[in-house]
């Protein structure tokens, strides 16, 4: 496109700012069009005919930019109803699966540090966050988090050595053999 159609173009944007606004709910958008369009016009190697002027050509541009606006649009509310809808249909945990983890989970928490079983209560287990677990114990935030990533690997070879397949395969349909404190050698359905 030669300098002199871009100038032209680029003088008429009061005019194409309008026709867009007029075809969309907000000035924002409307400027977010045109700016594209311009975009599209240096980018892509169409240019008006000869046959045309570049104002005609410009706003078929607009039209289509428009277009394609109204499209993605529509494309993006679909998507979020069919996301709204699955979030309300979607179904609570199983309260027996989830008491059935947290039983192996807390029976290993006891066999752990207690300053590590005490950090995965309130991060993993609470609703408190590592920042608030940091300032609260007076540590950074960083150093919160390597607490937190040894606490969690010693909880999970916790709950290898005293649950191996709950730790495997997710507390679903498996025996649970308890710490000898809760009963030596007795496997309790979970």
């Amino acid at each position: 496109m030669s300098e002199a159609v871009l100038n032209s173009l680029l003088d008429l944007r009061r005019q194409f700012l309008g026709f867009v606004e007029r075809r969309v709910p907000d000035r924002a958008t409307a400027e977010d069009i045109l700016q594209s369009a311009y975009l599209r016009t240096l980018d892509t190697a169409s240019q008006p005919r000869d046959d045309d002027s570049a104002v005609a050509w410009f706003y078929r541009v607009l039209r289509n930019a428009i277009i394609d606006h109204y499209r993605r649009r529509t494309t993006e509310d679909a998507a979020l109803g069919r996301w709204v809808k699955e979030l309300e249909s979607e179904t609570a945990p199983n309260p027996a699966l989830e008491a059935t983890s947290c039983e192996c989970i807390s029976s290993a928490l006891e066999t752990m540090t207690p300053a590590y079983a005490a950090l995965l209560r309130e991060i993993d287990l609470g609703d408190s966050t590592l920042a608030a677990y940091a300032a609260a114990h007076q540590i950074t935030v960083s150093n919160a988090a390597v607490r937190a990533h040894r606490a969690r690997a010693a909880l999970r070879k916790q709950l290898i050595r005293c649950c191996g397949t709950c730790a495997t395969h997710g507390c679903i349909d498996c025996t649970c053999q308890r710490p000898a404190a809760r009963g030596a050698g007795v496997h309790t359905p979970l």
